[in-house]
């Protein structure tokens, strides 16, 4: 009862020295305030009744206070597509979540297809004398990343331009390699049998990285081509290793292959796949010591089908793994040549296909590298 009678005290003292001039100052300043900020801005109570709309959201919503204010953000939602699209998952927030930050929306704004990032903020404060918070409402902030987005959609295009061009000269080159290689245009001497060797490691590397640079534009674009069919895990097992082979036999690595009898089929994008599954065999080798083995097997568990893929090199460090699938990172200090977008692009194709990847590893003893897609049964 002390506790309550003190908390009505500090109330009545906060009643008194307030003035109804005081508060509607400040209500204009608070006013300006939203109404100056350059993103749109729309504030709720804890009933979800819009409070305020600045004027860049009113411009972009098509909306007018005397449309919204004080009217409950569903009832306007009805009639309007982009506050629809704002309240999506609003009503599944909690105080709890905290500030959660949604992929960009696209809206036509400024005369052109604009994009913003939602941020849903909500409002918690600590009423005079009491403990605890008390939620009092929500605060809708759209952030517009359209220059951004602009910038990353030239980035882009340049990437895909200059890629192409690249292939071009790039398989010239191996066609040549190959010319010269054939006996039958002349014998070559063990020197220039070493050069060409390097210059087709080379033009292989330069192909492999066009390659995944192509692919990598492909995901950023959203333009993902995927299909999803019945295939036979083997298939695309035996190729990733075939494709391997003479890398591995360069540094003496043996690919011990498991592959159970009774295996079906997986449901899942050939070519894609093959890509993914050959990539990481390739990162096995690389990171792998001279004369050692990599452990390449298929397994069904629970109604899928796994790939796994694993090596005993030197694994990943803690504090490094859950970035590894990050676009353009590499492991600080690393030696090995490569553009940090492999395992980004894999983790991409592999989630597309509705199926999941993710790595195991003990920091100095190897690492495995898993696949997992739906298994089909005839």
């Amino acid at each position: 009862m002390a506790d309550a009678f003190n908390t009505m005290a500090q109330k009545l003292e906060e009643y008194k020295t307030s003035n109804i001039e005081k508060l509607m100052m400040e209500k204009k300043r608070i006013e300006t305030l939203i109404n100056n900020i350059k993103d749109p801005v729309i504030g709720l109570d804890a009933k979800k009744r819009i409070l305020f709309m600045n004027d860049v959201a009113f411009k972009i919503s098509g909306l007018s206070a005397e449309a919204t204010i004080g009217k409950l953000i569903q009832d306007v939602a009805v009639t309007n597509d982009l506050i629809r699209s704002l309240i999506q998952d609003l009503f599944t927030e909690t105080k709890e979540t905290g500030n959660v930050k949604q992929e960009p929306i696209k809206i036509y704004a400024d005369n052109k297809e604009s994009y913003f990032e939602k941020q849903v903020i909500p409002i918690n404060i600590t009423p005079t004398g009491e403990q605890e918070d008390k939620f009092i409402g929500n605060v809708i902030l759209l952030q517009n990343i359209t220059p951004f987005k602009e910038l990353d959609f030239a980035k882009t295009n340049f990437i895909a331009t200059v890629s192409h061009e690249l292939k071009t000269p790039i398989s010239s080159i191996k066609m040549s390699l190959q010319l010269l290689e054939n006996e039958r245009v002349g014998n070559v001497n063990d020197e220039q049998k070493n050069l060409l060797n390097s210059i087709k490691d080379d033009a292989n590397r330069l192909l492999k990285i066009t390659g995944e640079l192509l692919n990598m534009t492909q995901v950023e674009s959203g333009n993902i081509q995927i299909a999803v069919e019945a295939t036979d895990a083997k298939e695309i097992l035996n190729y990733a290793v075939n494709a391997n082979k003479s890398a591995a036999e360069q540094k003496h690595i043996k690919l011990e292959v498991s592959l159970p009898g009774d295996l079906p089929g997986v449901l899942a994008d050939k070519d894609k796949t093959a890509w993914v599954l050959t990539n990481l065999i390739s990162n096995a080798i690389r990171y792998s010591y001279d004369d050692a083995t990599v452990y390449i097997g298929i397994k069904k568990v629970n109604g899928k089908i796994e790939f796994a893929v694993t090596d005993t090199g030197q694994g990943i460090a803690p504090q490094y793994k859950e970035k590894i699938f990050d676009r353009y990172f590499r492991v600080p200090g690393t030696k090995k040549e490569g553009t940090g977008l492999g395992l980004s692009i894999s983790k991409e194709f592999i989630e597309a296909q509705g199926g999941q990847i993710h790595v195991k590893s003990d920091f100095g003893t190897g690492s495995t590298f898993t696949i997992i897609l739906n298994s089909f049964v005839n």
